[in-house]
């Protein structure tokens, strides 16, 4: 059967969702290809979003007000830009047709384009449904929000993106922000993490750093009410590329309509690539919700990681209020468990490597022999190319994954590592049930392992193609459940009015995820 990325995290592994009645779909709704301007074809952006997300809005550039036309040194930004916009407006109404398409078999697809502004921060919005409707184009939050609540009212919402410019360059501006405008904001994707001032991903991009005043922990600050996502904004069509951003909406199906609710509800987490189920409550509110002041306040934490759970933060009005090490305090969702028992674990594959400049089509196989693989969960990135003016799409063959009668198959191209500070790998994760007496059975180009699970829990095994500087793999250690799951509670004790909470978990091998707020107001 085909991957059905739906499936994971595993129902099994979600009580405390499924007593609240809320299961995670995982998606990316801001991201670009040749719709505008951007590398690679609008095509070829459905199917690889299609192989590792629940739901896609694909985004096209639109219209930037106070775009600066009259400063010589940034003409080329400027020409590419009108050229964008111009494009987008020529196809908008013709590609509904292809989205429509595109949405069925559980992959739900809704329309988005954006708005650049200096003045406001840069906003992507996205419609509810695929009856074609015009871009609504305007100069600030407030007229946009005038127009849609006018023209879409329930059907349309709009957010900032990449929020941790300074203001005045293309950051948000959190006096002209608006929740009923905005459910959530942003908080990540390519071009960096703007939770607060300090984090380890700083924005890298030409644009500039992140302002202290432009982050997360701010807007907290000032008061306001928001969820928060995250999403590639890559720019060669390729949605949900692996560590680059992405978002989950917790609603009561997958379904077009719930997942929207979830969305406009603030249910919403942001991660920077696998498919993380974290979920917090107080009471029965979810992240994002606003609960009414209280004493003896408990807050629920459920997770499952995509690997090792490293810690999970607990932070209460912006500061560290707890942290929980699964490796000090463990407490699983599953049976904790001896390696020599059956038990349900990741099988991470990541393939790569290689002299600088160059590529290599990995395709191969997993089977295991006294194991069963529960799900396949692709890995997949694109390539790092933001402006036109940096260089082509690669033009590489669609990925394909297939997990069929225990044997999951696999074609990717990967690139070399570009320096020792950025990853081009692709990986494959498998959620399996196996056992240290099992064995995991490989084919990699032609090459076959036959590697004991007992191996593998004793640490990673990696292999090159050739001789040195040839391309490589890397099969990571299995975790056990107590080193990937995670369930317990912590007291808060009384809750005021004015006060927020979430949680960010960060895994041993540098992905992470945050649940958005829970707010405390009076009157809630």
């Amino acid at each position: 059967m085909p991957v059905d990325p739906i499936a994971l995290p595993n129902p099994d592994l979600m009580p405390l969702a499924k007593r609240l009645g809320v299961v995670p779909a995982y998606g990316d709704i801001h991201n670009h290809c040749d719709i505008s301007y951007g590398h690679g074809r609008f095509a070829d952006a459905l199917a690889r979003a299609a192989l590792q997300l629940d739901f896609l809005s694909i985004t096209g550039h639109a219209h930037w007000p106070d775009m600066p036309v009259d400063e010589p040194s940034v003409t080329h930004i400027v020409d590419f830009h009108v050229k964008g916009f111009a494009k987008l407006i020529a196809g908008w109404s013709g590609h509904f047709s292809a989205l429509a398409d595109a949405s069925k078999d559980g992959f739900v697809v809704y329309p988005g384009y954006e708005i650049h502004s200096n003045a406001h921060g840069d906003y992507t919005i996205v419609y509810r449904d695929l009856t074609i409707q015009p871009l609504h184009l305007a100069n600030s939050p407030g007229e946009l929000k005038d127009v849609l609540q006018s023209d879409l009212p329930g059907k349309a919402f709009a957010f900032p993106h990449h929020i941790g410019y300074r203001q005045g360059a293309r950051g948000i501006n959190w006096n002209s922000f608006d929740a009923d405008l905005s459910p959530f904001v942003e908080m990540i994707s390519m071009h960096g993490c703007a939770e607060m001032s300090e984090t380890e991903r700083g924005y890298l991009h030409s644009m500039g750093p992140v302002d202290g005043h432009s982050t997360m922990d701010w807007g907290l600050k000032q008061g306001h009410i928001f969820g928060i996502v995250g999403n590639t904004d890559h720019h060669s069509a390729f949605p949900g590329s692996y560590g680059h951003g992405r978002m989950a909406a917790y609603g009561p199906s997958r379904e077009r309509g719930d997942i929207w609710q979830a969305m406009t509800d603030r249910h919403t987490n942001a991660l920077t690539g696998d498919r993380i189920h974290l979920l917090s409550a107080i009471g029965d509110a979810i992240q994002g919700s606003v609960v009414a002041p209280q004493q003896d306040t408990m807050l629920e934490i459920e997770a499952i990681g995509g690997g090792f759970i490293d810690m999970i933060d607990v932070i209460r009005n912006g500061e560290l209020f707890a942290r929980v090490s699964p490796t000090l305090d463990p407490n699983p969702v599953s049976a904790d468990c001896s390696s020599d028992e059956t038990f349900e674990t990741i099988l991470y594959l990541e393939m790569g490597w290689g002299a600088r400049g160059r590529s290599h089509l990995w395709e191969g196989s997993i089977a295991l022999s006294d194991g069963e693989i529960i799900g396949l969960e692709p890995r997949f990135r694109g390539a790092e190319v933001v402006s036109p003016l940096e260089g082509d799409d690669a033009g590489y063959a669609l990925p394909t994954a297939l997990l069929t009668d225990n044997r999951a198959a696999f074609c990717v191209t990967a690139e070399a590592n570009p320096n020792n500070a950025t990853s081009a790998t692709q990986g494959i994760a498998l959620h399996c049930r196996l056992s240290a007496n099992s064995v995991v059975h490989a084919d990699l180009c032609g090459v076959h392992l036959d590697i004991p699970a007992s191996r593998l829990l004793e640490g990673a095994l990696s292999g090159n193609l050739g001789v040195i500087d040839t391309p490589a793999y890397r099969f990571h250690p299995l975790p056990l459940p107590r080193q990937w799951q995670w369930q317990g509670t912590v007291p808060l004790g009384v809750f005021k009015d004015g006060e927020n909470v979430y949680l960010r978990l960060r895994q041993a091998g540098g992905q992470m995820a945050w649940a958005s707020p829970i707010y405390c107001r009076s009157g809630a």
